[in-house]
């Protein structure tokens, strides 16, 4: 160590002094303290979280920096706007050392709003765009499968997500054959490995029902793109717009399954279904086996029910008509006894329309000649009546009372003078002869 001494000499000091970690990160807080407090700084919010003390824990970062922010309860209650990733702040606080794991940090007295970050205004920018081409229409969604035949998973094979969709998918659907394309999730490069491992996946979707089995590769028909929960510089590989228009592209539908439930990225809105973590995407993506099983248990309930409700009928049928066959050997004789009824009645019915019809004509035979005497009675004195009618109209009586008839020597009657000449020659009948008459003269 060099040393300084009273008369403004240098002296090396032989022996270096040895520092306790305590002592140390105490000397370095003091000397942050008087060098730096207070302070006022200016970045972007990232990984931010309130625990249920009310106090805050965050990062604050630029495009090539960070520093640890902690913003105890009594600063964060008095904030006006929400903090969230991606926000630009200025903070004024005091930097120290936290000396139990020697880490600097910001502790934060005030906070206020310089606008929106340059990894959140990118993500805006791009989720305008996107929105006005429709992309994330509700309408374009597809619906999810019941029973997929393959599930296909993009994530990171280090990463805890695709051990939680593993287990998801043992405990639900362990039937149902699981693909993992694997893709980093973070970093440089991320978005474009995600973009190869989705059109791995693409190839083996949608195929037909037999190919599966030829082939001996799985048929993919859901696909789920998962991470954890981070930053949103951490998330910023699903934030990407080629990554986005390749999950529009997908022939299956596809879950984005991407941090936690708070978290919200590009591939959320374009997916078909957004779950909000990793293992509710693997929940969406199959249907639980305890569910189908329940569901066939159900069913097969029911078709017994229905079975026997109808074995039943037919039974209680069965015994209806076995109860009027009774027995067959008897059925012959009740055929008989039936048709010896029918005869008997045909019989009677014949025997009572024929003496029926005896008494009809016994009784028409009874009255037949009092009703022709009566009416050749009624003949008599109508033909009598005529006779007196033509008697009245005889013109012999006529002249009988004094009247002649006049005719011409051609036998017409005459009726007027003016049918007559002078000298002329008529004829007159009388009552008892006829006469020759001379016409003298016409008065």
């Amino acid at each position: 160590m060099v040393m300084r001494t009273a008369a403004g000499g240098l002296v090396v000091d032989p022996a270096p002094r040895t520092w306790q970690v305590a002592a140390l990160c105490r000397a370095l807080a003091d000397a942050i303290e008087a060098r730096f407090n207070p302070v006022t700084v200016q970045g972007e919010i990232s990984g931010f979280t309130r625990a249920s003390s009310g106090h805050c824990y965050f990062a604050l970062k630029d495009s090539s920096a960070q520093i640890r922010c902690v913003m105890f309860k009594r600063a964060a209650s008095l904030l006006d706007f929400a903090p969230r990733d991606g926000v630009l702040v200025e903070l004024r606080g005091r930097l120290a050392l936290y000396e139990p794991r020697g880490d600097l940090q910001l502790m934060v007295e005030s906070m206020r709003e310089a606008g929106a970050g340059a990894l959140f205004e990118q993500f805006l920018r791009l989720k305008a765009k996107l929105e006005s081409e429709g992309l994330f229409d509700a309408a374009r969604k597809r619906p999810l499968l019941a029973m997929p035949r393959g599930i296909g998973v993009v994530t990171s094979l280090g990463a805890a997500a695709l051990r939680d969709v593993v287990t998801a998918l043992q405990r639900r659907a362990a039937h149902v054959p699981v693909v993992v394309a694997p893709a980093p999730v973070q970093g440089a490069g991320a978005a474009a490995e995600m973009v190869l491992a989705l059109a791995r996946l693409y190839a083996m979707a949608g195929a037909p029902a037999v190919a599966g089995h030829e082939t001996g590769v799985p048929v993919v028909d859901v696909i789920v793109l998962v991470r954890g929960g981070g930053s949103i510089d951490d998330l910023m590989a699903f934030n990407d717009e080629a990554l986005a228009r390749m999950i529009v592209r997908s022939p299956v539908p596809v879950v984005s399954g991407v941090g936690h439930e708070t978290d919200f990225t590009i591939a959320d809105f374009v997916a078909d279904v957004r779950a909000p973590t990793p293992t509710a995407a693997a929940e969406l993506a199959a249907t639980s086996r305890s569910a189908w099983l329940e569901a066939l248990a159900t069913a097969d309930g029911r078709l017994q029910d229905a079975v026997w409700r109808r074995l039943d009928v037919h039974a209680q049928r069965l015994d209806t008509i076995a109860a009027r066959l009774g027995r067959p050997t008897s059925l012959p004789a009740a055929q008989r006894f039936r048709l010896d009824g029918l005869a008997r009645r045909l019989q009677q019915a014949a025997g009572q329309a024929l003496r029926q019809r005896q008494r009809q004509v016994q009784l028409i035979s009874q009255h037949l000649p009092q009703q022709v005497q009566r009416g050749l009675e009624r003949r008599r004195l109508r033909l009598d009546h005529l006779q007196v009618q033509l008697a009245l109209l005889d013109p012999a009586l006529v002249l009988r009372r004094g009247y002649s008839w006049l005719a011409d020597a051609q036998g017409s009657t005459i009726m007027h003078p003016d049918q007559t000449q002078s000298g002329q020659l008529l004829h007159a009948t009388l009552a008892s002869g006829t006469l020759d008459v001379l016409v003298r003269e016409r008065v």
